[in-house]
């Protein structure tokens, strides 16, 4: 025999379904946390230029090179993307920009040149060792190809004392003299790059930054820094603050809107608790994904709630209208919820489709200027399919429930 009444509810699939997913997304908070995008957490946000449009294929290698780099450098918390053909977009919670724009903005195009012969580049490249700093002195080794080797030696026998030229990136590091070990003709594939600083700290530094580019790569095409925007930690600490208190407000002046609207605490505390668990399950799939939550996402999750409370609105004033027709016409509650629920449909369907346009270009632009709505349009529309899929039903089920348990006090009155 179906239960009926708050019986049948909380045995639902439904309800126990968004119980779960409840727990689980307060799970994930509490253990993946949620991470926080550059206006909340504080760091950089670089813009590089590529010298020309690329393709897809070359995109891809300028974006893996900067991320590696940033990796090797220690950077945390980095995201590299693609905005558009010509530009790359580089956020760096928690970083200041002065400490990475080089590293980040630098081709890395290596080559050794005896003369004007190149006798190996970056390419050549296997492996790379750890850099040694002693006082003001650092050296790089490395270990390139045999194929290079070989071609060291063949430009470098008998050339004892001719110096050996190393750019970076058309930069001459140094220019050593062929010892007669080297100028022997065996090939070696041992080599080093040293040098030295005005300080120890500015000789690591230095060392640190010529490591890195010979681990990552060089870039296919030249960059240069177009924009540098920072936000400090305190600022951001600031704007998280204000989302808190602009969300804890949101969520009292909708419970106060539909107390107001119903004078009935019994239908304004679900509506309530159905709020509060949607924002739960959006941030728990954000931590799941590692979607960042910045301001722009923060106004999706409003927009999503703002559309939720007025499904559920929808759904009541259906099923409050709905109570006579039973008797009348042979229908009750469930045709008025079948109504609500074209409605919704309908609602969430137009919704989603003025969302995907915007999510398509913010991800076409980036993250600067319009690419900014990609957070707002990605967390509206989960809010809208988790609310349409999962809170709504429940909320509909409430009602039915609710309907049904006054329905049997009237009965009992009678």
């Amino acid at each position: 025999m179906k239960r009926r009444g708050f019986s049948g509810f909380i045995r639902d699939y439904r309800t126990i379904l968004l119980a779960v997913l409840v727990i689980f997304s307060c799970i994930s908070i509490a253990t993946l946390g949620i991470q926080q995008g550059l206006d909340l957490k504080g760091g950089s946000l670089i813009q590089i230029q590529l010298e020309k449009p690329v393709d897809k294929d070359t995109m891809n290698t300028v974006t893996s090179v900067l991320d590696k780099r940033l990796n090797v450098f220690g950077v945390q918390d980095v995201q590299v993307r693609a905005s558009g053909d010509q530009f790359v977009i580089v956020e760096i919670a928690g970083v200041q920009p002065d400490k990475v724009a080089k590293i980040v903005g630098t081709p890395g195009k290596f080559v050794v040149k005896i003369g004007n012969t190149t006798v190996f580049t970056g390419a050549d490249i296997q492996t790379v060792e750890p850099a040694q700093v002693t006082g003001n002195s650092y050296a790089v080794p490395f270990k390139v190809s045999l194929e290079a080797a070989q071609k060291f030696a063949e430009a470098a026998k008998g050339k004892a004392g001719t110096p050996v030229d190393m750019y970076l990136d058309d930069e001459l590091l140094e220019s050593p003299e062929l010892s007669e070990s080297l100028a022997n003709g065996v090939p070696q594939t041992s080599v080093e790059i040293s040098g030295g600083a005005e300080s120890k700290e500015a000789a690591v530094e230095e060392a640190s930054n010529i490591e890195t580019l010979l681990k990552s790569g060089a870039l296919p095409v030249k960059v240069k820094i177009v924009g540098i925007s920072a936000v400090s930690a305190e600022l951001g600490e600031q704007f998280t603050q204000g989302a808190i208190i602009a969300g804890v407000l949101a969520v009292l002046a909708i419970g106060l809107i539909v107390f107001i609207r119903y004078r009935n605490p019994i239908l304004a505390l679900p509506i309530l608790f159905t709020t509060i668990a949607e924002v739960i399950l959006i941030l728990g799939a954000a931590s799941v994904i590692h979607w960042n939550i910045d301001l722009a996402a923060i106004a999706g999750i409003l927009a999503a709630v703002g559309t939720g409370v007025d499904d559920q609105i929808i759904i009541t004033d259906e099923i409050l209208k709905g109570r006579g027709l039973k008797e009348r016409r042979g229908k009750g509650a469930a045709f008025k919820i079948k109504n609500a629920f074209f409605i919704i449909f309908a609602s969430a369907g137009t919704l989603i489709a003025a969302m995907l346009p915007l999510a398509y270009v913010g991800y076409s632009r980036g993250a600067t200027g319009i690419g900014m709505l990609i957070g707002f349009a990605f967390t509206t529309i989960l809010g809208v399919i988790i609310g349409v899929f999962i809170t709504r039903p429940v909320y509909a089920k409430f009602m039915e429930a609710l309907l049904y348990e006054e329905s049997k006090k009237q009965s009992k009155t009678k």
